[in-house]
């Protein structure tokens, strides 16, 4: 069994892609609603639950696979969203903004995107020959709670500074994807 700071040290560090991208969703959405709120929390630590198991089953050869092209994925997934957001907020006064990143397409491609790391983590624990399930639980727990603590700070922000902060949720997402690659590439 791995000691419990450390699981909390995992879970935190993969937590913090699913904070960054709820400040940057929930400053691009506005006002959020209890429903949206429990949606984006609820499947980012659901992911974050899930990836891990997943790469703990897995085994070496299907995260061989994944790990050449992971972190491509992740960076365009949240490029794409961060273009598009960083568009929509260029054309505010022409119509208001009603994407909601709660909901399809967008909520799993975010909850993809922010817990790739997860599978690694979920392979790494395999390898260590380490019971995967109470780590898992944590991992998912700590990473709906960071989301919820990253919606409240982004909803924040978008009533302070009004849409204008969609720009830099948008930005965010690039940026978080570029900070994956780099990191995947070495240079971090």
């Amino acid at each position: 069994m791995m000691n419990f700071f450390i699981i909390i040290s995992i879970a935190l560090a993969l937590a913090v892609d699913a904070f960054a991208v709820a400040v940057a969703c929930a400053a691009y959405s506005g006002k959020l609603t209890a429903r949206q709120k429990f949606r984006l929390s609820f499947h980012f630590g659901l992911f974050q639950f899930l990836m891990p198991l997943l790469g703990w089953i897995a085994g070496s050869n299907l995260v061989k696979l994944i790990a050449d092209y992971d972190h491509w994925l992740a960076f365009a997934i949240l490029n794409l969203i961060g273009v598009k957001m960083m568009i929509d907020a260029r054309h505010v006064q022409l119509a208001p903004l009603s994407r909601d990143f709660t909901r399809g397409f967008s909520l799993v491609s975010l909850s993809i995107a922010t817990s790739i790391d997860a599978l690694a983590v979920g392979f790494s624990i395999g390898i260590m020959k380490t019971e995967i399930l109470f780590p898992a639980i944590i991992i998912g727990l700590v990473a709906a709670i960071m989301t919820l603590i990253g919606i409240k700070i982004g909803v924040f922000l978008s009533a302070r500074f009004g849409q204008k902060i969609s720009m830099i949720g948008g930005l965010i997402l690039i940026f978080i994807g570029i900070r994956i690659v780099l990191e995947h590439l070495g240079y971090l």
